[in-house]
């Protein structure tokens, strides 16, 4: 399924295993041990790919008992891929609809009655702020609201299929921090980050928006410059959670929309000082990695497509000169 159209690269690495026993070598290094209930079917697979703060680990499991013990002192998600996961922890009836969210360390027992696709994103430590684990050794099981469910599991995937066929793009540390920024903002999605906690103070609106405003100044400042939540957020002297409480109550968007918004303006902004940039250079610089999407995001917001912009800007640039 998701494992037919990838290769193995420099950046992804692809692992197949057609019996229980290649397997178990790999599964014993994760302190995890699992009792296949079909072993005449077994097959299993994984594929990785490693970002600057995050390890992806997408893997074709199989029918089994499995008792693992979890270490994740950033935190880790585990994230259906299919709509037909089946499984159960601990009693606890488990399908496409929810994911897991973990940080600290955990041992976790599953039963996983048929073939299930899943991906596994671990966290570093040095990735904070973000409001998503608010304390250690804390396991969640929580429903995943669909469309940022649908937006994370494509994410991951675009990710893979690009470690596959461009992998010299994760040997440039600011294509693979553009990656991850995606990555992060899907999870804020996921993890629907609540509003500010002091929203109800009489100054809070006050503090949101001119939060809101130092992003806008911001932006404006350095029109064409990546922008990272993280380093966003540290510039302001604030979390990421509260960046998006502020964003989500003043502009009724998340962050990882405004951010996109923001990024498609900026983008547009290139584009139109025309000269020699194109716009697959454009649109990378402010991290679209995959210009299909885009291109369709961009001609939804401006009504014409980047190609457009960019002529009409050359077009002017030539009539003045």
């Amino acid at each position: 399924m998701f494992f037919d159209a990838l290769a193995p690269s420099s950046a992804l690495q692809l692992i197949r295993f057609s019996d229980v026993d290649a397997f178990r070598p790999a599964e014993s290094m994760e302190d995890a041990r699992s009792i296949p209930l079909d072993v005449a079917n077994f097959a299993a697979a994984r594929a990785i790919v490693n970002l600057p703060g995050c390890r992806i680990i997408v893997a074709r499991s199989f029918a089994r008992i499995l008792d693992t013990a979890y270490r994740a002192p950033g935190g880790m998600v585990i994230l259906p891929m299919t709509d037909d996961l089946r499984a159960s922890s601990s009693g606890i009836e488990l399908d496409s609809r929810v994911f897991i969210a973990l940080r600290g360390n955990h041992h976790c027992h599953f039963v996983e009655h048929q073939t299930n696709y899943h991906a596994l994103i671990m966290f570093s430590p040095g990735l904070r702020d973000r409001g998503w684990f608010d304390r250690a050794d804390a396991l969640w099981v929580r429903i995943a609201d669909p469309v940022a469910h649908l937006y994370a599991r494509q994410l991951v995937l675009d990710i893979l299929r690009t470690a596959s066929v461009e992998p010299h793009m994760f040997e440039t540390t600011e294509v693979a921090a553009h990656l991850q920024e995606g990555l992060l903002l899907a999870f804020d999605d996921l993890f629907q980050i609540d509003p500010l906690s002091d929203r109800t103070a009489p100054n809070a609106g006050a503090r949101s928006a001119r939060l809101v405003q130092q992003i806008d100044d911001y932006v404006s400042a350095y029109p064409t410059a990546p922008i990272y939540t993280a380093n966003l957020a540290g510039e302001l002297g604030v979390s990421v959670r509260t960046l998006g409480g502020a964003v989500s109550k003043v502009r009724g968007m998340s962050l990882h929309q405004y951010i996109r918004l923001k990024r498609l303006w900026a983008t547009r902004s290139r584009l139109l000082k025309g000269g020699g940039a194109t716009v697959a250079t454009c649109a990378r610089a402010q991290g679209f990695h995959h210009l299909g999407e885009f291109a369709a995001a961009y001609r939804a917001t401006f009504h014409e497509a980047p190609s457009d912009t960019l002529a009409r800007a050359r077009h002017t640039c030539r009539s003045a000169s």
